[in-house]
């Protein structure tokens, strides 16, 4: 299962399973990690830009990995597949990023509404500290907004597939799915006082959904794309089982032009190679067709192992 997992998404699980080691392996050596490069509210003494980035591969518990790495695993391999790698690690890192600001913003907040700005020390429990040191401890870590714009965008790719809930055991569709989750995420954040980064979810959706729209806006216009990265959406409005077909297709063997002759010399090919290169192309078309049309009536995990593997590697080539 895991080995027919993307490239992009299984070196992103696995680098997060190995730097989670290591936090238990500096922790029993009395080094916090989180406390080094998890991301700190801008005006603490240990804030770096760098942790924008090495907070996303940083996590509190078995328990926070294991839920953001199995939603990576669930719903990155598919949209990875859908977007491409790299535009798919592009838009990790940026749901990732802005995570990170939104929840800089809502520190900024907490900051002027606890009137911080007017004290230079704070008594915590009977002890005083500078506010410098005390807003060290507000650390944000985890996988989770890059992961909540990777469901974001699930839902907006594929709105009608259907999802089975745990409690209660019914299925949603997608596109109700994310908007429920997002309704819930919106009310925990103001109605909440645990230590979770609401904030910092709503964030990564709401990269993830402008980048998602900037790049559906670029590609609707030729020629201000952006090079390799314009890998996902098509170029005029079509819908996303065309774009996905076409991707494919374009992606099959290209019938060769001439040959070379014995003596030196080339020479075209004769018409029934023509023939032969429609005929497997339109076999190919047919069978793209029939799994596209598969996974449009009964979603993407309905696929048999070869149709999947058939996929994948077309869209590799």
């Amino acid at each position: 299962m895991f080995r027919d997992t993307p490239p992009i998404t299984k070196n992103l699980i696995i680098i997060n399973v190995l730097v989670y080691m290591a936090q238990l392996v500096f922790e029993q050596r009395g080094t916090d990690l989180a406390s080094l490069v998890g991301l700190h509210y801008v005006l603490a003494e240990d804030f770096h830009v760098f942790q924008f980035i090495t907070y996303m591969f940083l996590h509190g518990s078995f328990t926070h990995l294991f839920f953001n790495m199995f939603s990576l695993w669930m719903f990155g391999r598919i949209i990875e597949r859908t977007m491409g790698p790299r535009r798919f690690l592009l838009y990790y890192f940026v749901c990732g990023v802005g995570a990170g600001l939104c929840q800089e913003l809502w520190q900024t907040g907490e900051y002027f509404m606890e009137g911080l700005a007017d004290y230079q020390w704070v008594n915590i429990g009977g002890a005083l500290l500078p506010v410098g040191e005390y807003l060290n401890y507000w650390t944000t870590i985890g996988a989770s907004g890059s992961c909540y714009g990777i469901l974001l965008a699930f839902g907006m790719t594929f709105p009608e597939e259907r999802l089975m809930l745990l409690i209660p055991p019914i299925p949603v569709k997608a596109k109700y799915f994310v908007v429920g989750y997002a309704a819930i995420e919106l009310f925990a954040a103001f109605g909440s006082d645990s230590n979770i980064a609401h904030f910092a979810h709503l964030g990564g959706m709401l990269f993830g959904l402008l980048l998602i729209l900037w790049w559906r806006r670029k590609d609707r216009n030729p020629g201000s794309g952006f090079g390799g990265w314009d890998t996902w959406q098509p170029r005029r409005r079509r819908s996303m089982w065309t774009d996905l077909k076409d991707r494919l297709l374009r992606l099959s063997p290209r019938r060769p032009r001439m040959e070379v002759k014995k003596g030196g010399g080339t020479a075209f090919k004769d018409r029934g190679d023509d023939y032969d290169f429609n005929l497997r192309r339109r076999e190919h078309e047919e069978r793209i067709d029939r799994i596209l049309d598969k996974i449009k009536r009964s979603g993407y995990d309905s696929l048999s192992e070869s149709e999947k593997q058939e996929l994948f590697q077309n869209s590799r080539k």
